[in-house]
């Protein structure tokens, strides 16, 4: 069973990800249809970074897990030059 501490860092990633969604989703679905002096469009981003954003973190996920796996492969083989 999780502990208390793990259920609430759960819920708080999952919170934290339906906020962000609802805020992309909103960004980026029905702003465009909204008039452009709206009180609303001061509390989002320009909409060029509607599309650097994700790209950006995209490519940086492809950083990390190919840096991971090296590493990972990187300790399998001085292990196995060991265990030989």
């Amino acid at each position: 069973m999780a502990t208390a501490t793990d259920q609430l860092v759960g819920y708080g990633l999952v919170a934290f990800s339906l906020v962000l969604f609802a805020y992309y989703t909103i960004w980026i679905i029905i702003l465009p249809f909204m008039e452009s002096d709206h009180q609303i469009h001061k509390y989002f981003l320009p909409r060029e970074f509607s599309v650097i954003i994700p790209v950006v973190a995209g490519l940086l996920l492809l950083l990390f897990v190919g840096m991971f796996i090296t590493t990972i492969s990187w300790k399998n083989r001085k292990n196995a030059k060991k265990a030989a």
